[in-house]
C-alpha cells in the first residue's frame, strides 16, 4: 500500500474496500451488482406504479415516489465506485472524486431521513387528526415538506467537506471502507481534527436526530390514539398504515446510530458491514418493504405489470 511522504498532500486515496483478498473480488461484484440492479428496478418501479395509478396520488405516496428517487441516486453515488474497485487493481479515488462522494453520500443520505421524518407526520396526521388531514397535508405543505427535506441536508454536507477540505492529508492514503466516509478520513488527517469532531458532536448530531425525534414523537401520539380504538380491527387496519414505514425507519436509523454515535478511534470493520445497511441494502429493501406489506402499492403494480403486458 502506498505510502506518501509525511511532507507531501494526499492526491488520491485507496478505497480497500469490504476484502483485500483477490479471491473475493469478483463475487463481491457479481453480488453488489446484483443488489444495484435490484435496487434501481425496484425503486423505478415503485415511482411509476405511482405516477400511473390515480389512487396512489395521496401525500404518504407522493413522499414515498421521492424517497424511491432519492434511494436511486443514493446507491448510485456508493454502488458503480464500489464495482469498479472490485475489479480493479490500483482500487485509486481522487481526493475531488474522495470528497465529491462524500458530499452526495451524506447529502442524499440525510434526505431520507428527512423524507422519512415526513411520512411519519402524514401518518401521525392520518391517524391522529384524520377530519383536518386533507387540509394540512395538501399539496402546497407537501411539496414545501419536499422542498426542504432535498435542500437543507446539502447545507449540512457542504459545512462538513469545508471542514474536511481544510485538513492535511501527509501520512497514509489507505481508506479502511468501501466509500469515503468522514469517520475513516479523520482517521488519517495528520492535522488537529477538533473543530471537525466538534461539528460532528454538535451541529451533526442535532442535524442527526432532529427527524429521528419528529419520527418518535409522531409514532408515540399515533400509539396512544391506536391505543383508544376500542375495536381490534380498527387497530390492526391503524398499524398496518404505518408498518411498512416503521420498519424501514428502524433498518435505516438503527445502523446510522450504530455506526456513528461510538468514538472515533473504535471504528472496526464492524462498522463497515453496519455502514452496507444503511447505504446500499436499505435502498434495495425499501420497495419490497412498502410493496409486500402494502395492498395499494400491490394492486398498483400489478396494474403497471398488467399494462406493460398488454
Amino acid at each position: 500500500m502506498e505510502r506518501l511522504n509525511q511532507t507531501s498532500s494526499v492526491s488520491e486515496f485507496i478505497l480497500l474496500g469490504l476484502s483485500s483478498r483477490p479471491e473475493d473480488q469478483k463475487p463481491l461484484f457479481i453480488l453488489f451488482l446484483i443488489i444495484y440492479l435490484v435496487t434501481i428496478t425496484g425503486n423505478l418501479l415503485i415511482i411509476l406504479a405511482i405516477r400511473s395509478d390515480p389512487q396512489l396520488h395521496t401525500p404518504m405516496y407522493f413522499f414515498l415516489s421521492f424517497l424511491s428517487f432519492i434511494d436511486i441516486c443514493f446507491s448510485t453515488t456508493i454502488v458503480p465506485r464500489m464495482l469498479v474497485n472490485f475489479l480493479s487493481e490500483k482500487k485509486t479515488i481522487s481526493y475531488a472524486g474522495c470528497l465529491t462522494q462524500m458530499y452526495f453520500t451524506y447529502a442524499l443520505g440525510n434526505t431520507d431521513s428527512y423524507l422519512l421524518a415526513a411520512m411519519a407526520y402524514d401518518r401521525y396526521v392520518a391517524i391522529c387528526d384524520p377530519f383536518h388531514y386533507v387540509t394540512i397535508m395538501s399539496h402546497r405543505p407537501c411539496v414545501l415538506l419536499v422542498a426542504f427535506s432535498c435542500s437543507l441536508p446539502h447545507l449540512h454536507s457542504l459545512l462538513h467537506i469545508l471542514l474536511l477540505n481544510q485538513l492535511t492529508f501527509c501520512d497514509s492514503n489507505v481508506v479502511h471502507h468501501f466509500f469515503c466516509d468522514i469517520n475513516p478520513l479523520l482517521k488519517l488527517s495528520c492535522s488537529s481534527i477538533f473543530v471537525n469532531d466538534l461539528t460532528i458532536k454538535t451541529e451533526g448530531l442535532v442535524f442527526w436526530v432532529t427527524p429521528f425525534l419528529c419520527i418518535v414523537f409522531s409514532y408515540v401520539r399515533i400509539l396512544v390514539a391506536v391505543l383508544r380504538i376500542p375495536s381490534a380491527t380498527g387497530k390492526r387496519k391503524a398499524f398496518s398504515t404505518c408498518g411498512s414505514h416503521f420498519t424501514v425507519v428502524i433498518l435505516f436509523y438503527g445502523s446510522i446510530f450504530y455506526v456513528y454515535l461510538q468514538p472515533l478511534s473504535s471504528y472496526t470493520v464492524q462498522d463497515r458491514v453496519a455502514t452496507l445497511v444503511y447505504t446500499v441494502l436499505s435502498s434495495m429493501f425499501n420497495p419490497f418493504i412498502y410493496s409486500l406489506r402494502n395492498k395499494d402499492m400491490k394492486r398498483g403494480l400489478g396494474k403497471l405489470m398488467g399494462r406493460r403486458k398488454s
